[in-house]
């Protein structure tokens, strides 16, 4: 029996149609007619068959292991990379192309940026010395041809006062400049304070695992909460809003997508292709859902939302 069958007998016997075995695996009802077909050509990619089928097995408690070892052998294949294997061979070939390249016109001046800071450094020291030696010689040819000791002495007098004067005035604005500074320092620091102590309310508690589904529970969020999803790596994901999917794609490694759910979500779900490469964060706290099970690569995450 083909792998489609064997998977639509167990779907028929556990009395589950297509939508509510897309409602389950948050896998879209044309995959799965596809899978039950055994069309797997029409799935978006080589290493989501593996990934597909794992998890509609789960579903209908069928033993995942022993399918993907049949999918091996229909294939004409004695072994099915990973999803990892092919993240990784994917890395390092972007790698190894981003290595070779020739060094842009930016890095070229990067590079060159120390030396060119240093040079203009210099060459401000050394006219800043010129200037003042220059100013010194006038004045010294100034008071050598003064003819009147009083004249002169009015003068020392006069840029006496001047210089007491504005280093008064110097030091009144250096003291005026460190209230400020110590203000906005007290500003900031409690700033932060309130920011931290916003931030702390939010808690994401873990209530049930179940296969690769796992359940959570969060507390202490905002009205509207904001989903950033990331990948180090190339990985497919879902995200859903009580039972409404808002979002789903596949993020290349270092690429992001931030989803801003509906105001009263209760529900939000993850389906989430490589969960090893996939990074959640919600209203900017890192959501940490390998800590429950850092084995499982093909998972769903449900979390219910608490007032």
């Amino acid at each position: 029996m083909s792998i489609g069958q064997t998977l639509k007998d167990a779907r028929s016997d556990k009395g589950l149609t297509l939508d509510d075995l897309q409602q389950n695996t948050k896998i879209q009802k044309r995959y799965l007619i596809a899978i039950e077909e055994d069309n797997f050509a029409a799935l978006p990619g080589e290493f989501y068959v593996r990934a597909f089928v794992k998890q509609y097995a789960e579903a209908v408690d069928l033993d995942s292991k022993e399918l993907l070892l049949q999918l091996a052998e229909q294939t004409g294949k004695d072994k099915e990379a990973t999803l990892e294997e092919v993240v990784d061979s994917r890395t390092k070939k972007r790698k190894l192309t981003e290595s070779n390249k020739a060094p842009s016109k930016f890095e070229t001046l990067y590079t060159y940026l120390p030396t060119i800071i240093i040079v203009v450094v210099v060459v401000a020291i050394v006219g800043s010395i010129y200037f003042v030696t220059l100013n010194n010689k006038k004045a010294d040819a100034q008071i050598d041809s003064s003819s009147s000791k009083v004249s002169v002495s009015s003068d020392v007098s006069s840029t006496t006062k001047k210089a007491s004067s504005t280093k008064k005035a110097s030091s009144e604005k250096s003291v005026s400049s460190e209230k400020k500074t110590e203000v906005a320092t007290k500003k900031a620091k409690s700033t932060k304070k309130s920011s931290k102590k916003t931030s702390s309310k939010q808690k994401i508690t873990s209530t049930q695992v179940n296969a690769s589904t796992f359940t959570y529970e969060l507390t202490g969020s905002k009205a509207k909460t904001t989903i950033k999803l990331g990948a180090d790596a190339t990985a497919w994901m879902a995200v859903s809003a009580n039972g409404s999917q808002q979002w789903q794609g596949t993020l290349s490694s270092g690429a992001s997508h931030t989803v801003t759910l509906p105001t009263g979500t209760e529900s939000i779900t993850f389906n989430l292709g490589n969960s090893k490469a996939t990074t959640i964060t919600i209203n900017g706290q890192k959501f940490n859902f390998l800590k429950e099970d850092a084995t499982t690569t093909v998972r769903t995450i449900v979390i219910n939302v608490k007032d």
